[in-house]
Formats: structure tokens, sequence, C-alpha cells
């Protein structure tokens, strides 16, 4: 019995070991001076900011956080020693060019700023960040803007919710083609788009980095909401328009996410309503506009 348990301790300590030897170290240090939780794949530090402070409705609908309030930034590493850092900031109007000012006077970039969605309140709009440089630099430019973003208080013990019907995921993915996660009331399928090269100084821009699609569902498979990203090249964007309208899903913005880039990536958000799998069939509709010209280079 002592030998199976040493033997058992010894995995655990070795599995938990080769996780965190997953994140270079200088990446961990920048977990640790922002203060925030992150994870490390597919050569990208991706850190978290979520705005669980934010009790945000739609259209008299209230939308958890990881319906498409989880702001983040991303690092990869680059030429020469140095990564290259890009993020998506969830912002309050109030909150919008005090961040700004932070970033611009630290050195950072801001390559646009827009709305996903409309009829929510309160007002939310979401920042690109970028920049270049150590890593440790990077955190310690980024961590004037961070500070003025709240970070979500722990909640109180609550009592236990009644249950509700939930979604069909396993139904949402067939539909779809792709398989999604989980994270509370919501289930996110993310597909990237490496048929387009997209290199920013040396680093690859992948979908970690924020090169992605996206749709996110909440609710039931009858009364559900969907929100989403699609991102196009410029062959794409009417196509998409056509085949999300013509199935229901309205459009709120379309936009780009970075500047300087080749080939543009254009980015399409929406939002609608209805039974789940009329969703996910707009959805599916929309990602098969995408990709039909080749790999770009």
């Amino acid at each position: 019995m002592l030998i199976r348990r040493l033997i058992a301790f010894t995995f655990i300590l070795l599995t938990t070991t080769h996780a965190f030897a997953q994140t270079p170290a200088d990446y961990q240090a920048v977990l640790t001076a922002l203060g925030r939780t992150g994870d490390f794949k597919d050569g990208v530090l991706k850190v978290n900011i979520p705005r669980g402070d934010l009790k945000v409705v739609i259209g008299q609908r209230a939308a958890p956080t990881p319906f498409g309030f989880g702001g983040w930034v991303a690092l990869a590493k680059g030429t020469g020693g140095t990564d290259v850092m890009m993020g998506d900031l969830v912002l309050t109007e109030d909150e919008v060019n005090p961040v700004m000012s932070a970033l611009l006077e630290n050195g950072l970039e801001v390559t646009a700023l827009h709305n996903h969605f409309f009829w929510e309140q309160p007002r939310i709009f979401y920042m690109h960040v970028h920049g270049m440089g150590t890593a440790a630099d990077l955190a310690k430019r980024l961590t004037p803007a961070l500070a003025l973003i709240p970070k979500p208080s722990a909640p109180p013990p609550a009592a236990p919710a009644p249950a509700l019907p939930a979604l069909d995921s396993a139904a949402l993915a067939k539909i779809i083609g792709h398989e999604g996660e989980q994270t509370g009331p919501v289930y996110k399928i993310t597909i990237g788009r490496p048929d387009i090269n997209l290199v920013d100084h040396g680093a690859r821009i992948n979908a970690r980095m924020g090169l992605n699609t996206w749709a996110a569902f909440t609710g039931s498979d009858s009364d559900a909401m969907v929100a989403g990203d699609v991102a196009m090249l410029a062959s794409e964007v009417n196509p998409v328009l056509k085949a999300l309208r013509s199935n229901g899903i309205n459009v709120v913005a379309i936009h780009h996410h970075m500047t300087g880039g080749s080939p543009t990536v254009y980015f399409l958000h929406y939002y609608g309503t209805g039974g789940a799998a009329k969703l996910a069939t707009g959805v599916k509709a929309a990602i098969g506009q995408l990709g039909k010209g080749g790999a770009t280079h």
C-alpha cells in the first residue's frame, strides 16, 4: 500500500512539474507581474482579463461574462529576442480614454476601438492593443492600464440556483463542425484561420493571438443567444454578411483589429437570439464562406 501511494505521489508531482515547465520562465513572470491568470499553449502566453465585475444585460437578457466580456492580452516570440503582444481589453465608456492614455503614455499602441453588441447595458467597448519588447518590459508598460480596469471580486457563497434547461452542446458542435469548450453557462467554439499566413515581426499570429472566428452560445435549446466574431479576407466579407442576414442573425460591427499586417484581415461581430440549432445553422453558413480562395502568403 505504501509503495502504491509513493508511486501515485511521484506521478502527480512529475505531472504537475511538467505542467508548470510548459510555461517559459519569462512568461510566468509576466503573469506574476500583472497579477493575472493565464496559460501557455501553441507558443503563445494568453493572459486573462475578464470583466466579471460587470453585470451586462443585452435586450433585457442577462449576459454571462464568458459570452463576450473576457478581455485578454497574448505574447509570442518574434525575431531578435523581441516579444510581440496583442490584446483586446473590455471597457466601459468611462474607462476608454483613461486606459487609452495609460497605454499610449507607456509606449504601447492602440490599434482599434469598437463595439461588439447592440442594446447592451452598460455600453461596452473593446480596445485592441499592440506592443513589442521583452516580456518583462511589456508587462511593465501594460501594468498602468490594467490598474484602471477593475478586477472581479470573489463572489459570496450563493444558494444553489434552480436547474435551467441546458444547451445540447454536442448538437451545436455537430452542426458547426467544430468542438467547443463549456465555461459555466456558455458554450464557445473557436476556429483558427491557419490558411492566412499573418506574421508580425517574426511572430506568427495564430488563433491564440487573435486570428480566429468564434461563436458563443448561452441559454437553452429553445431560447438561446449567440454572439461571435468572424475573421475574414476582403473577398469574404460580403458572402459572410449575406449568410448571416439570410439566417436572421444581426451584424453589429465590421472593422479591423490590427494595423500594418498583410494580408488585411477584417473582423465581423454578430448577435442573434432564437432556437440554438437554427442559430448554429446560421453560424455554419457564415463559416462556410471562409477559406475558399486557398492559403495566403
